[in-house]
């Protein structure tokens, strides 16, 4: 069963260009460690501090190997500490989708 990983930030409302740089560094890794990156939402009018993921994968366990990809990935790697040490992602938390068909 396909699954879609949706993650909602809360990033700081100070450091929108940080968090956009980071997420724009995520087109390039995602894909690459396997999984489908549907896109990155920031703010853009209203609240100004929640911005959304969607990644799509063949199932759980192909999620559970991309998770050790990414953290083995050097660009992975360093956008994960760039996201540490930049302290403009408050919060995060997932959920696990499924397509109502």
């Amino acid at each position: 069963m396909a699954i879609t990983l949706f993650i909602q930030y809360k990033i700081h409302p100070f450091k929108h260009d940080e968090y956009e740089a980071y997420a724009k560094r995520w087109y390039d890794i995602v894909p690459r460690c396997g999984g489908e990156l549907l896109g990155y939402w920031m703010p853009h009018e209203g609240t100004r501090d929640i911005a959304y993921c969607l990644i799509n994968f063949e199932s759980l366990a192909a999620y559970e190997t991309y998770r050790e990809v990414i953290k083995a990935d050097k660009d992975g790697a360093a956008n994960f500490q760039a996201a540490a040490d930049g302290d403009f992602i408050l919060e995060e938390n997932r959920s696990f989708l499924r397509r109502v068909e």
